[in-house]
């Protein structure tokens, strides 16, 4: 599970008012919750896209703290899919990229900054 913070100044709930509807107008329908960190999340069992197993997605609420995102794209085995569903592939990675952009207006050049920058400053990590 990946969590994605906003860029500063901006909320959550600002950018994506509609969590639920979104979620579903980008990966399909809603089968479920599941609970992280003590937040529902929404659970695509079935995603629209073939090259998504299962999806997971949600806001996570810190007290004292802005709300994160949290995401899990489980994605298939490569070698399971077939020529359609390989060609589905690029929709898939244009439908992550785009919904991560909406939600924290970051690009992936920014958010993969970001990712760096925590794993620099945390202070378990050892090089």
């Amino acid at each position: 599970m990946k969590e994605y913070k906003m860029r500063r100044g901006e909320h959550l709930e600002d950018r994506i008012p509609d969590m639920e509807a979104t979620v579903e107008e980008y990966f399909g329908p809603i089968t479920g919750t599941e609970e992280f960190k003590g937040s529902d999340l929404y659970v695509i069992a079935e995603p629209d896209n073939p090259v998504f197993e299962r999806i997971i997605v949600g806001a996570v609420e810190y007290s004292g703290k802005k709300d994160k995102l949290a995401v899990d794209f489980v994605e298939r085995d490569p070698t399971e899919l077939g020529p359609d569903e390989l060609e589905a592939a690029g929709d898939a990675v244009d439908a992550k990229n785009d919904f991560l952009l909406e939600a924290t207006a970051r690009d992936a050049k920014s958010r993969r900054d970001s990712l760096k920058r925590s794993v620099e400053d945390d202070p378990d990590h050892d090089l």
